[in-house]
């Protein structure tokens, strides 16, 4: 767990001491590195036998909180995306 939080620290000195500075290429890195710990997610869940053993007794219930949690996340964000800001 400190481990997880290091990186974030880390990262966000980085961030920090290199906020100037236009990074092209973070954007990208970053959706592939998404994708890559997706895929990796996957692979775990389909490796471990209990999971896979329990999916049609909770693959209803997880299908419909992810599909929530989902369709809140982009409801919410295309609403603060359209939302005007606030004047100082």
């Amino acid at each position: 767990m400190f481990i997880v939080i290091g990186f974030m620290l880390v990262g966000i000195l980085v961030g920090y001491l290199l906020r100037s500075k236009k990074i092209r290429f973070i954007q990208g890195l970053i959706i592939a590195l998404i994708g890559v710990l997706l895929f990796l997610l996957g692979l775990e869940i389909g490796s471990n036998k209990n999971v896979i053993a329990q999916f049609g007794k909770l693959g209803l219930e997880a299908f419909l909180i992810a599909t929530a949690g989902t369709l809140g996340s982009v409801v919410l964000a295309k609403w603060l995306w359209k939302k005007p800001p606030k004047s100082p």
